[in-house]
């Protein structure tokens, strides 16, 4: 039986078609589990514990090799449509294997995030990627960027959401509204045409 609170993980049903798949809730429920039994993990000691971490090390090791495969096999809309879910956005990122440039990830997680501070009443937006920085726009409800603590925490899950990403770039910066810039918002349909390279014949 399950422990309360917990999504039970589906049994195989022995041809009876696939088991039901997680949401994204569900999801983010497991990798926070795993995070924190990695964490008991490490800090216990012994050889068994060591021997558990290292299991783990070699087993994502394994499936970054079996994801680098099923990449080897997609042809560029398939490995676009890959990079758009959010589970294996962050998969690709994790063991280098992304296909889109540092820009195309930062403007997306920037996107995943923008519906929820338009809801605080504010905004953002990627303005830029110049070199390792990331460039952003930001403007919270009754101020422009750097005003108050609320500006401080956005600014905060801005920063921590584009590092991800892309974690080559290495800061994340906010452009103040005053400076004169190009419209701020970047969609993501405008990078890709302005980083899209023609395939070379086969």
């Amino acid at each position: 039986m399950a422990e309360p609170g917990r999504a039970a993980v589906a049994e195989p049903r022995d041809g009876a078609g696939p088991a039901p798949r997680l949401d994204d809730g569900e999801v983010a429920a497991r990798i926070a589990r795993i995070d924190e039994l990695l964490e008991k993990v490490q800090i216990a000691p012994g050889p068994m514990a060591q021997a558990a971490v290292e299991a783990v090390r070699v087993l994502t090791e394994v499936y970054g090799e079996a994801l680098a495969r099923v990449l080897d096999h997609a042809d560029a809309a398939l490995a676009g449509r890959l990079a758009e879910d959010e589970l294996l956005d962050h998969l690709l990122v994790l063991h280098d294997l992304h296909p889109e440039p540092p820009e195309r990830r930062a403007a997306r997680a920037v996107e995943r995030l923008r519906p929820v501070v338009q809801e605080r009443g504010g905004d953002v937006a990627l303005d830029a990627v110049e070199g390792p920085i990331a460039r952003v726009r930001l403007r919270t409800a009754g101020c422009g960027s750097g005003c108050g603590s609320a500006s401080s925490g956005v600014e905060e899950a801005v920063r921590e959401a584009v590092l991800a990403a892309a974690p080559e770039l290495t800061a994340v910066e906010t452009v103040p509204e005053t400076e004169s810039r190009p419209p701020a918002f970047v969609p993501v349909d405008s990078l890709l045409r302005r980083t899209a390279r023609p395939q070379a014949a086969t």
